[in-house]
């Protein structure tokens, strides 16, 4: 079998989103599967759109899922002479002609085509001027641009494409369409096709949106002489509305990025981008790389758009149900020693890393992540939700403090006589801070659910979490003992 090759080549016009990541996946996986070859290309020929930080941004992007390339990045624009010289050969082989019809004539034509109700195409008016008559226009500085030369005849353009079939376009639907504007620059017709070629592409996986090209892009392959890839082309992704998701129409929701910032966990993304539009036709969701490289094929990828359901006015969740609940998978069930690096990560760009982490305080470091994680949908919420057991500068969740500790008065009294036992203990362990709490509740003769709920609130800011005795075990006597004792100052940052 040939080596298999395939390419991702975005426009670097803004940020990574995740329908170019979920494309760039697709192609990684299936090189993966067979051995073969992921090329990146950008394709940079829009001047005016494309920037080096677009750049850097698909480049991070990419790194941080995890999608290595094997060749490139090439730029597009750097073989802008490639494709003028196909251009030419293509003009030379009788497979395309100079065509000097003005932007007024065409806008007319097309006027008077809509008004009768005619299909709008171009009516081919260059196609057959002779060597002397291009030779006449170009000599009085006639603007021209390239056209391709359809072949007139009966039948059809036809492919298989991997996910939809056959493909077949009847030739006498198809205009002889532009390859170079009038400035000499290449369309992304040719210059996709050029580049292809010269890559040795085997497949060309890509999104449903691009199948309007590929029966000229078929006809070009033909006309070079070259042979044709493989196609498959991928539902589209849609959000709520069943609008294609968009860097222009849905901003910042939409990028890679912003998962990213967020506290995803990259492969945990990679999961949930392959499952739109992508099945492996079990119930199975959640995959290592290994497995899903070994499940994935092309047949499997449905022909049906699949739905972004993302939340933008959920601040707490923001994106779609199940990226969250993969990602909480993933956060629960990774090893530790991984998520404490992500999660150093984090606390390095807020500020919270204590070098200790790394020394005599790591054992200590990664009980409590695992103690933590069980409850929390991203890294982020290390710093958030679990940032009392890191730092004192936490937040205290409004609903629990007026539900645990507001309600309650008395805790003002009691939660600082509990600290006094704690701080009494021989030993400060989960059964000793139990038994003390109990017997406190019982000489108050209050259940013991009203020390521990108010104690959750004191201690961590939050209304659930791990079982509290394993949280004072966690936090330590010092720091308990601390913020029990100083239940005035915690009230003054509450606001109450």
């Amino acid at each position: 079998m040939t080596e298999v090759r395939v390419r991702f080549p975005p426009s670097p016009t803004g940020y990574l989103h995740i329908g170019g990541a979920r494309t760039a996946l697709l192609n990684w996986l299936f090189a993966r599967k067979h051995g073969g070859k992921l090329i990146l290309r950008i394709e940079d020929t829009d001047a005016e759109r494309s920037t080096r930080e677009s750049i850097e941004g698909i480049l991070d992007g990419l790194t941080w899922l995890g999608l290595d390339w094997d060749e490139g990045p090439y730029f597009q624009t750097e073989f802008a002479a490639d494709h003028i010289r196909a251009a030419d050969r293509l003009i030379e082989t009788g497979h395309a002609y100079k065509c000097f019809c003005t932007k007024e004539a065409l806008d007319a034509k097309r006027e008077a085509a809509m008004t009768a109700k005619q299909d709008v195409k171009y009516d081919g008016a260059c196609r057959e001027l002779s060597a002397a008559e291009v030779a006449a226009r170009e000599k009085a500085g006639i603007p021209s641009v390239i056209r391709f030369k359809v072949p007139r005849r009966e039948g059809t353009v036809a492919y298989e494409d991997k996910v939809l079939g056959r493909i077949e376009r009847r030739y006498e639907d198809i205009e002889d369409f532009v390859i170079v504007r009038s400035n000499g620059k290449p369309l992304y017709l040719l210059s996709n096709v050029v580049d292809d070629i010269r890559d040795r592409i085997t497949h060309i996986i890509r999104g449903q949106d691009h199948m309007t090209n590929t029966t000229r892009q078929v006809l070009l392959y033909e006309a070079l002489g070259a042979p044709i890839p493989v196609f498959a082309h991928m539902p589209l992704t849609l959000d709520l509305e069943k609008r294609k998701i968009s860097k222009r129409s849905h901003g910042e929701i939409v990028a890679v990025q912003f998962y990213r910032d967020r506290g995803f966990i990259p492969w945990a993304l990679c999961n949930f981008l392959v499952l739109l539009g992508w099945n492996p036709g079990t119930d199975q969701e959640i995959f290592s790389r290994g497995e899903l490289i070994e499940a994935f094929s092309l047949e499997r990828i449905g022909k049906v758009n699949s739905v972004f359901n993302y939340r933008k006015n959920d601040p707490k969740f923001f994106t779609d149900p199940k990226a969250i609940a993969i990602n909480s998978h993933y956060l629960r069930t990774m090893p530790i020693e991984e998520i404490a690096a992500m999660v150093k990560a984090h606390f390095l760009d807020r500020g919270l890393w204590d070098a200790a982490y790394d020394g005599e305080k790591k054992e200590w470091f990664l009980r409590t992540l695992d103690l933590i994680r069980d409850r929390f949908h991203t890294i982020n919420d290390f710093s958030t939700l679990g940032r009392a057991y890191f730092a004192d500068d936490y937040e205290i969740d409004p609903k629990p403090l007026a539900k645990n500790v507001l309600k309650h008065p008395e805790l003002k009294k009691w939660l600082p006589l509990l600290a006094e036992r704690f701080a009494a203990l021989e030993r400060f362990d989960q059964d000793s801070t139990e038994a003390a709490s109990r017997q406190l509740a019982a000489e108050l003769d209050i259940k013991p659910g009203i020390l521990i709920n108010g104690m959750r609130t004191v201690l961590t800011g939050q209304l659930a979490g791990p079982g509290m005795f394993d949280v004072l075990a966690a936090l330590g006597r010092d720091r308990v003992v601390a913020r029990l004792t100083n239940i005035d100052a915690l009230y003054a940052r509450a606001g109450e």
